[in-house]
């Protein structure tokens, strides 16, 4: 029982936050001091923006890292403004300055609203400390932050792979049950298809998470991580037959109503989603697994394999089920992959800094925005007489996330959020209670909260705001007098944050399609080159094909995220659904290849030659019809490849055939879609257009 506790994802997350926090509290009461022991706790907030408790074999370089660039915001924050620099032009440099994080690498990024929390948090503190103060206080509270980190994940073991591989496990269960679920209602893609793309997404996004904690973790040097990386290569092995789909909707209906086909499919896929649920939990609690037979779902299912000989889709789900349990059974996987073998580099700050200062960078959009946002934020501040808006400042920092719905969501719970906590927090403090009893009340609500942050963020405001209020009331005696103007500052850093996302170098996602269907399209090109080419590598089929699935992922995420865009062209994105969806098909088409690749089922090297040619040429009508409104060309690849092989055909033959179908569809339907798209920033075409034909 206490295994289900104490390693529940969101109970170990929340007990780690939260001693990080009270621990020095707690001290500073001890020894008399309580006020040092709260403003030491309010590090760790800059600490987790800046994603320093992430598990990394660099760890104790970005700590330090961090810390010296919160000391020297600081540091900075407080010399310029004895110059007698004004706030809103520091705050408009400061993210201009350490912008070019964003361009060194994603984790590199994170330390850039981590940095501007610490130099806004310093506002708070001017005039009431000496001014070597604040950059000590920074520098020691991330070393605690850090050396506290490394000691908890130490304990625990790999607990942060441990909780991806088993919600990975888990999404796999979801989708084996949801696609098979749905065996007799494929029959329309349009409708049947999204929820099954939506399963995907979330298990390639959960693999891509697995693949950076490989990494951070460096597994392949520790024998300790053996277990949890073989478990990982099981779970591609099942990614792949799970995601791999027949799409003969008419043969599936014909073998169900000849038989009891439909039940014994079921049947397997219950029996797989079922043991995969159990496996995740016993990653997650430390367990060994018992032993796994399905061999008379199995025999059943080769009876009816048998019976219809003629029909293709008992054969087909024998193979993938049969290939599924032997994983399940052995929790080997199929074949050893060499998961470094993707190793990220980390760009020099020298080659970052040129592609900073390009307008295309979006790290430099991303500053930007900050800088304006802040700038505006602080010029507000004293507009109405605050000469530190910090909590204004604080706010923007907070609900700004990278997409439109995000920032949306995020600005609603806490608002929300913030004023439920304002109005609990002003109704207790009429109440005298004794100091301990505060400091013991802080400690449950602060656990609870963040028991319910990573899911119900709103929830949680409401406890974080009622800490924040007494927090403030232990520092100065004057909570009560913040509460109207904490809430008038939070909606105000909410406006701007919204109107920033909206106005000031938004990176709408449907005008990202066209970027991210080219990448999928390239992708999809790299692996047929390698799948019909001459040399074919199992190591680099198996990450070709997850680039390929992360490919389609990132494109789908768009389309979900333009839906949600204010005056979307809502005939553009249906007719871009329709696309999406046949790219899935193709994904799920190199998903079989890729397996069959792997088993030596290879075409004559003559035809796979004029296969991948066939190929070639309607992959660059899909990307050229991308490019311009024009007319395209009417010639049909699919008829010239019917040509290539007059015998019987093999099953990687229809695989190909399929892809070539898919992509003619997509090339007319992007000759109906791309010139209904909307023309986001349309207004700056005729200036750059003037700037081309200066340079020339």
């Amino acid at each position: 029982m206490w295994r289900r506790i104490i390693y529940h994802p969101e109970v170990n997350y929340a007990l780690r936050q939260t001693l990080v926090l009270c621990l020095p509290v707690a001290l500073g009461w001890l020894f008399g001091d309580l006020q040092k022991g709260l403003l030491f706790s309010l590090v760790p907030a800059c600490c987790n923006i800046a994603g320093l408790d992430t598990p990394h074999k660099r760890f104790f370089k970005r700590l330090i890292v961090g810390g010296s660039l919160f000391a020297s915001a600081s540091l900075l924050m407080q010399f310029l403004l004895l110059k007698n620099v004004p706030l809103p032009a520091i705050l408009f440099a400061l993210p201009l300055l350490l912008g070019v994080l964003g361009e060194i690498s994603p984790l590199h990024a994170r330390l850039l609203p981590g940095t501007l929390i610490a130099a806004i948090f310093t506002l708070s503190l001017i005039g009431r400390l000496p001014i070597w103060v604040p950059p000590l206080l920074y520098i020691g509270g991330t070393l605690w932050y850090g050396l506290f980190n490394w000691l908890w994940f130490w304990l625990w073991k790999e607990q942060p792979l441990r909780e991806s591989l088993s919600l990975l496990y888990r999404e796999l269960a979801d989708y084996c049950d949801a696609k098979y679920t749905l065996l007799t209602q494929l029959t329309d893609p349009e409708k049947a298809l999204p929820p099954l793309l939506a399963r995907q997404q979330k298990a390639v996004d959960l693999m891509n998470t697995c693949y950076q904690q490989m990494h951070m973790l460096a597994a392949s040097r520790n024998n300790s991580h053996q277990r949890l990386k073989r478990a990982f290569q099981v779970a591609l092995d099942l990614q792949e037959h799970i995601s791999v789909s027949l799409h003969q909707p008419e043969e599936v209906q014909k073998l169900v109503e000849q038989s009891h086909a439909e039940a014994v499919i079921r049947w397997n896929a219950k029996t797989i989603s079922a043991r995969l649920r159990l496996l995740a939990d016993d990653i997650l609690y430390h367990q060994l697994p018992d032993r796994f037979n399905m061999d008379k779902q199995l025999g059943a299912l080769e009876k009816i394999a048998r019976q219809h000989p003629g029909n293709p889709v008992g054969s087909f789900c024998l193979y993938h089920f049969n290939r599924i349990a032997r994983v399940l059974r052995t929790q080997k996987p199929l074949y050893s992959r060499d998961l470094m073998a993707d190793r990220q580099r980390r760009l020099p700050l020298l080659p970052a800094l040129r592609s900073y200062l390009s307008w295309r960078s979006s790290a430099l959009r991303t500053a930007g925005r900050f800088a304006v946002m802040l700038m505006f934020g602080a010029s507000l501040g004293l507009l109405f007489n605050a000469p530190k808006p910090y909590w204004i400042l604080m706010t923007i920092m907070f609900v700004s996330q990278n997409g439109y719905k995000a920032t949306q969501v995020r600005i609603q719970h806490r608002a929300a959020g913030t004023f439920a906590g304002l109005v609990i927090a002003a109704a207790s403090l009429h109440f005298a209670v004794a100091e301990s009893l505060v400091l013991l009340t802080m400690l449950v609500i602060t656990f609870v909260s963040y028991l319910f942050t990573r899911k119900f963020y709103g929830w949680s405001m409401i406890g974080f705001t009622v800490t924040a209020v007494y927090s403030l009331q232990l520092l100065a005696l004057n909570g009560a007098q913040f509460l109207l103007p904490r809430l008038l500052d939070t909606l105000a850093g909410c406006l701007i944050a919204f109107a920033g996302m909206i106005w000031l170098w938004p990176q709408w996602q449907s005008g990202l399609l066209r970027q991210n269907a080219h990448d999928a399209l390239e992708a999809d090109q790299e692996a047929l080159r390698m799948l019909l080419g001459p040399e074919q590598s199992a190591e680099k089929l198996a990450y070709q094909r997850v680039k390929v699935n992360q490919a389609h992922n990132s494109m789908f995420n768009s389309l979900n995220q333009a839906m949600q865009e204010p005056g979307f062209n809502a005939q553009y994105l249906k007719d871009m659904r329709l696309w999406v969806t046949h790219s899935q098909f193709i994904v799920e088409h190199i998903n079989a290849m890729t397996i069959l690749a792997r088993e030596h089922t290879m075409l004559p090297p003559a035809m796979a030659e004029r296969y991948l040619q066939s190929c070639e040429i309607a992959l660059q009508r899909c990307q050229q019809r991308l490019e311009y409104d024009g007319p395209g060309q009417q010639n049909n690849v699919m008829s010239e490849a019917e040509n290539i092989n007059e015998g019987a055909m093999t099953v990687l033959e229809l695989h190909v055939k399929r892809i070539i179908g898919h992509l003619n569809v997509m090339h007319t339907i992007s000759s109906l879609a791309w010139s209904q798209r909307p023309h986001h920033g349309h207004w700056l075409l005729p200036l750059l257009r003037k700037r081309q034909d200066n340079q020339q």
